[in-house]
Formats: structure tokens, sequence, C-alpha cells
């Protein structure tokens, strides 16, 4: 008999919560994309997709500017990040 482990279920925040979380990880990044280091058009991405179980939560979320975040999903991978995050 297989025994399965139960799915945890992923934490999802309402707009508000996420909103001020968004914020946090835009601060916590220096207001820069952590892949070539712009300070404009910054947006949060999942490093683990929402729909790959992904939460939302600080230590998933990364920032980057608009061109890498679109080249991460063009490649459906991961980024491999230059810069260190604090």
């Amino acid at each position: 008999m297989k025994k399965f482990r139960a799915k945890t279920p992923r934490l999802r925040l309402d707009a508000d919560g996420y909103r001020e979380l968004h914020r946090q990880v835009l601060k916590r990044d220096g207001w820069r994309c952590q892949a070539c280091g712009s300070m404009q058009h910054l947006q949060v991405h999942h490093e683990k997709f929402r729909s790959h179980s992904g939460d939302d939560v600080e230590r998933n979320l990364i920032t980057l500017c608009a061109r890498c975040h679109e080249q991460v999903h063009l490649k459906a991978e991961p980024p491999r990040l230059p810069l260190t995050r604090s």
C-alpha cells in the first residue's frame, strides 16, 4: 500500500497583504533588479512559481526588472543571479 504525503496549502495573501510584502521585497533588494542591477521597471518575481505551489512569502520573492523578469519566464527556469541579496 502506497502512502501519500498530504499537500500543504500554499500561502496566498490578500491584495493588501501582497502589496505590503511587495514593498518589503523591493526594499530588501535595494530597489534594484537582482539579475542586472537596473533600478527601472521593477517587478517582484516568485522564484517558485505560484502555478507550482509557490508561496507568497519573502523568501520566495525576488526583485527583477521587466526585461529580466520576462527572460526568466521565457526560459521557465530560475535566473542565475550575479548580485547577492541581503
